[in-house]
């Protein structure tokens, strides 16, 4: 992780040289009253370079250390167990206190034109992680890699491939497997053998050939793969249908960052003579987040396990995804009500829209704390299936799939916000979303951001019945059934 967080580094201290030396010209410039000046193209190569740095930085970095600091604990010793699955909290809950410092702290800086101040403070916050994280090298726990995920995805697809027309045998005994003390285990737990996805059970399959070459010593993985390689390839393609329900969630919370910044700016941010910056109203949301980590570890979580059998666990990861999607639902019809009183009290002729509702930004509270308590729900619930879902050694993968939704979300937001806009300004009409909010109809796109949740949540709640857990050699199916039933 100390090679992901460099390119961070190098992109934060080229980000704050370049707009230290050139791109903050004149000086002062790029607050709310005086714009920037030209750049060249060398100028504006190097800014889009140190930005794509940072993102190349952020992308390794972010899967990993979610995965490390739960690889921290031994899940099968049960007080260490237990504070894993706190450790997914905190972690989201430190994400978030970064975020209230970059668009309280950070954002001060930017509306007053400090930009290069800003990317320094970065950078440094960024050093200092990283001599946080190296001070604590000797005492961390470190797993062996299982080499590279698509490798071995690849090797049970051919295998499987190469043995189509072969009759399989009807017990799965018959099957190549290794021992969970192999060598080429590298430590990594065994995976008991599954019935869904038959198919690919045919890269397990010993045929004559495979015999002969395994009495040689030559046999190629890409011919024949143990069972617990194929059931790797299993346990991605049951997450892939609760990872893409995850998706539309994602284009929701995108909105906090896009449309809803949107909305607070054409209503009333002034409190006497103070303006509220209508992006520092996200710090609601993370406000939410630390409560509602609070009640669920304190509360609602102990309720739960009180209520039902006697040593079972409070709501397991499945169930709070699904309440997640709930709460979204909630966030959308929230704003989207905010939305038709703003309209009701905006200046519909007005030339410069900003502040032109007399409806006060803080009605917006409301959405905020929604979005906020769903990702308590949804996003650290991910984590924790992600992490528990995916075998030894793709523990990062698991991880790279919630960083994954987040980026699709947005991707997913700017088509629907694009489809939208072309569907609804046909005839001459002005859309749903123009630049002048008051002619528009907003409160329309998040009622329908409300359906399309709504729509995603059935579908997620059929996925969530189907899923079958991952089967660890010495876990009981009790205790599988415990941590990822979607029953209450």
């Amino acid at each position: 992780m100390c090679l992901e967080n460099i390119p961070v580094m190098q992109g934060l201290v080229s980000l704050s040289l370049s707009s230290y030396l050139f791109l903050i010209r004149p000086r002062g410039c790029g607050n709310q009253e005086m714009p920037c000046g030209s750049h060249s193209g060398l100028e504006i190569t190097l800014f889009y370079l140190s930005i794509y740095l940072v993102a190349l930085g952020n992308g390794g970095y972010q899967p990993n250390i979610a995965t490390f600091g739960a690889d921290q604990f031994d899940e099968d010793d049960p007080k260490e167990g237990h504070s894993k699955v706190a450790f997914f909290s905190y972690f989201y809950l430190a994400l978030n206190l970064g975020s209230l410092f970059s668009n309280t702290i950070l954002g001060y800086f930017e509306d007053e034109g400090m930009w290069a101040l800003g990317f320094w403070v970065s950078a440094g916050s960024a050093l200092a992680a990283l001599v946080l994280f190296l001070a604590g090298t000797t005492r961390y726990r470190h797993f062996k890699p299982s080499g590279n995920p698509l490798s071995r995805f690849s090797q049970v697809l051919v295998a499987a491939i190469r043995k189509c027309s072969v009759d399989m045998p009807p017990d799965a005994d018959d099957l190549y497997d290794i021992d969970g003390n192999d060598s080429s285990m590298n430590g990594n737990r065994k995976i008991l053998h599954t019935d869904e996805f038959k198919f690919l059970d045919r890269a397990a399959y010993i045929s004559t050939r495979d015999v002969e070459e395994q009495k040689k010593r030559t046999h190629s993985m890409w011919r024949l793969c143990p069972v617990t390689q194929v059931e790797e390839v299993k346990c991605v393609l049951r997450l892939l249908p609760i990872w893409l329900c995850t998706i539309i969630y994602s284009v929701v919370f995108t909105q906090m960052a896009s449309l809803f910044v949107e909305q607070g700016a054409a209503m009333k941010t002034t409190v006497s003579n103070f303006r509220i910056p209508p992006a520092s109203m996200s710090s609601f949301d993370i406000l939410s987040v630390a409560l509602f980590i609070f009640l669920y570890r304190r509360v609602l979580d102990p309720l739960v396990a009180r209520i039902k059998k006697k040593g079972s666990r409070g709501l397991t990861e499945l169930q709070r995804m699904g309440i997640g999607l709930v709460i979204a639902i909630m966030a959308m019809v929230s704003a989207g009500i905010v939305e038709c009183y703003r309209l009701k009290h905006a200046d519909k002729d007005c030339m410069h829209c900003e502040g032109s509702s007399s409806l006060s930004i803080f009605w917006q509270v409301p959405q905020y704390a929604f979005i906020g308590a769903s990702e308590v729900f949804m996003y650290v619930g991910q984590l924790e299936f992600f992490n528990a879902q995916t075998p030894d050694g793709l523990k990062s993968f698991g991880s790279a799939l919630c960083m994954t939704s987040i980026s699709l979300g947005n991707y997913v937001s700017s088509l629907l916000v694009t489809m939208v806009m072309k569907i609804s300004t046909e005839d001459h009409m002005p859309g749903w979303i123009p630049g002048n909010l008051n002619k528009g109809h907003l409160d329309w796109f998040y009622f329908l951001l409300a359906g399309l949740t709504t729509i995603d949540l059935i579908v997620y709640i059929a996925c969530a019945r189907w899923y079958k857990s991952i089967k660890l050699e010495g876990k009981t199916a009790e205790n599988i059934d415990d941590q990822v039933s979607f029953k209450l």
